[in-house]
């Protein structure tokens, strides 16, 4: 019997160390569709080709935006003039999948959920428009408009 007990309180540990799941922070944390709210404008987001997470590499904390829009005004109006440390990743506008804000592609005339119309994409052949920019162009636009 005590073996018994001895197998089973090891068998329990196991099973509950094995469920702790150590993530990698630099990476995006799951969003709850529909129920998560952006950051900025504190509506759900819900759709999934525009989705942006901002981590913050001292404290580790995530923030997430229903529209790259909404992401660089709020480093505008929370004064993060030199955002260049944070990680930014975005929904990619063909697959299912977070790449680096900074590194994608940027189709300019679709229809965003905030209306600033910016389409992330990993590869520049994936996008099918008249007009592709750079994360850099996005920001000045997106500064310029202001809203």
């Amino acid at each position: 019997m005590r073996e018994f007990k001895t197998l089973f309180l090891v068998v329990f540990l196991f099973l509950i160390f094995s469920g702790c799941e150590k993530k990698d922070w630099k990476e995006p944390v799951k969003v709850h569709w529909d129920r998560d709210m952006c950051e900025r404008c504190k509506m759900a987001i819900s759709e999934r080709k525009y989705a942006v997470q901002v981590i913050d590499p001292k404290t580790h904390k995530h923030y997430k935006f229903d529209d790259i829009g909404c992401t660089i005004l709020w480093f505008k109006e929370e004064n993060i003039s030199n955002n260049s440390n944070m990680i930014i990743w975005v929904k990619d506008g063909k697959y299912d999948r977070w790449i680096d804000a900074r590194k994608a592609y940027y189709s300019t005339d679709k229809l965003s959920p905030m209306g600033y119309g910016f389409t992330a994409f990993k590869k520049r052949e994936d996008i099918n428009s008249n007009e592709i920019i750079e994360f850099n162009e996005v920001e000045q636009r997106v500064l310029k408009i202001g809203r």
